[in-house]
């Protein structure tokens, strides 16, 4: 049987979920198992972000700031906090490195109103959703 502490970087999935309600995600995770609340997260992550290009090219500015707000917060508050740094060894160093990055360029995104800077956040984060949905029928779980 699969078990999240164990057998990846992350942590306790209560602490996702709390998370994820904390950046504003609009669907129930009361059961949702710890791989689909961090594939909520690259989700929400994503729809950030294109959030944050329409109101950039808009001239949004207002609407900009929350929307790289968020993906900030999905980035710190969920994805990064979600990691077992102690127990996930080099992958979940790698992984907290760029998470530490990506916080740092959406912000200088949206303080330059930077539109390639948004594009390079998203190109580093997809393969990593990517993967994250190929792993997923790999996970058994109580519920998904």
């Amino acid at each position: 049987m699969y078990s999240p502490q164990l057998a990846s970087p992350f942590g306790r999935s209560g602490g996702m979920s709390n998370a994820y309600r904390q950046v504003g995600a609009e669907t129930s995770v009361e059961d949702a198992s710890p791989h689909k609340l961090i594939s909520l997260l690259f989700d929400g992550y994503m729809e950030s972000i294109a959030q944050a290009r329409g109101a950039m090219r808009n001239g949004e500015i207002e609407k900009k700031g929350k929307a790289i707000g968020r993906a900030a917060r999905i980035v710190e508050e969920g994805l990064k906090a979600s990691l077992n740094v102690d127990d996930g060894g080099p992958l979940a160093r790698d992984l907290k490195a760029l998470y530490d990055y990506l916080t740092q360029r959406l912000t200088l995104a949206n303080l330059r109103n930077d539109e390639a800077m948004l594009d390079e956040c998203v190109g580093l984060m997809e393969p990593l959703r990517q993967a994250w949905r190929e792993i997923g029928g790999q996970v058994s779980s109580p519920s998904n």
